[in-house]
């Protein structure tokens, strides 16, 4: 009868000690075999092979010490059930590029909505207060808008020619071609020094997100002292829309790191930034397509639209379907009860 107490007692400790990865496991599995890998994040991902080797370490150990055959055959199901998610996942690349953007990318933004939402502020900070600094005085437009991107456009220059840029002619796109690789050039190395910056813990990042502000908000401003202001941002937003709001994910991503950098909490700042901060990349990556879109945007659309109406109408839908798509990754998934 004592054997069987400590026979008994063992059991339940073991148990006791490793139930919880065992529980954290079935519940990774369950999401991952009700809706696919797209239901983990990177961190998921991460740790599900470190619980299967758990998993199996501990069915090991079961069998050596001969426990209760329930739970030997509990582990051996749990172990099998994993072994097939860790080793049968591999994917076809254009299988995951795919899964990335229907699916990953949405739940990432969701992820990091508050620092999305932060340099979003900034971004729009800049706008306010470049386009009321630069409607008071119009010398601040030459402090706020580089000579690369004014391309003629200063309070000096006649409403006639202010309102030409608005409406191009389709033979001068050749240049408005050269202006949008400029801007792809300059948003991309926005976004670049946006996740570069984050490592020095944040804050000029904010920085860079409120100057890139100004700089739209003094060309506002100069657009609106001449009655133009409904049709500039006909003729920014159809593209804008796309480019700044990838410009805001690669500042949310630099945001992150300089969190990391800044509070790692109890993970410490390397295993910090090399857990949210490899997560926060994926957010960079998903702004590079979407910088390429604003090019095309940029080089064909404003050329071969020129109502203000149809360039409003596409802003609208521009706008409705980034709100839809990364909506889509806001409702978290719904779990199944996972029993023992």
């Amino acid at each position: 009868m004592k054997h069987g107490d400590r026979f008994e007692l063992r059991s339940a400790q073991f148990r006791r000690e490793r139930e919880g990865s065992w529980r954290e496991l079935e519940e990774l599995l369950a999401r991952l075999e009700t809706s696919g890998l797209g239901a983990l994040n990177h961190a998921e991902l991460t740790q599900l092979p470190l619980l299967y080797r758990s998993v199996v370490g501990s069915l090991s150990v079961a069998r050596a010490i001969s426990l209760d055959r329930n739970l030997s055959s509990y582990l051996t199901g749990l172990a099998q059930r994993a072994h097939l998610a860790v080793y049968s996942g591999r994917r076809r690349p254009a299988q995951g590029v795919s899964e990335f953007f229907t699916t990953r990318f949405p739940r990432v933004l969701r992820a990091f909505s508050v620092p999305c939402l932060v340099a979003l502020v900034a971004l729009l900070a800049g706008v306010v207060v470049g386009f009321q600094m630069t409607s008071r005085d119009s010398d601040r437009y030459h402090d706020f808008v580089p000579d690369a991107l004014t391309q003629g456009r200063t309070p000096a220059s006649p409403t006639a020619s202010l309102r030409a840029v608005l409406y191009a002619d389709p033979e001068q796109r050749h240049a408005l071609d050269l202006f949008a690789s400029f801007l792809f050039t300059h948003n991309s190395r926005v976004g670049l020094l946006c996740l570069a910056l984050g490592f020095a813990g944040g804050v000029p990042v904010v920085l860079l997100l409120f100057e890139t502000g100004l700089t739209l908000g003094a060309m506002s401003a100069l657009y609106a002292s001449r009655g133009l202001a409904v049709e500039f941002w006909a003729w920014v937003l159809p593209h804008g829309v796309t480019e700044l709001l990838a410009v805001v994910l690669c500042g949310a991503a630099g945001l992150v790191f300089g969190m990391c950098v800044l509070f790692p909490g109890r993970l410490g700042r390397l295993d910090a930034l090399r857990t949210r901060g490899r997560e926060a990349c994926l957010l960079v990556l998903g702004a590079v397509p979407m910088l390429f879109i604003a090019a095309l945007f940029e080089s064909f659309f404003r050329t071969l639209v020129q109502d203000p109406v149809v360039r409003w109408t596409t802003a609208v839908l521009v706008a409705a379907w980034w709100w839809f798509y990364f909506s889509r990754g806001w409702a978290p998934a719904r779990l199944p009860d996972v029993g023992h």
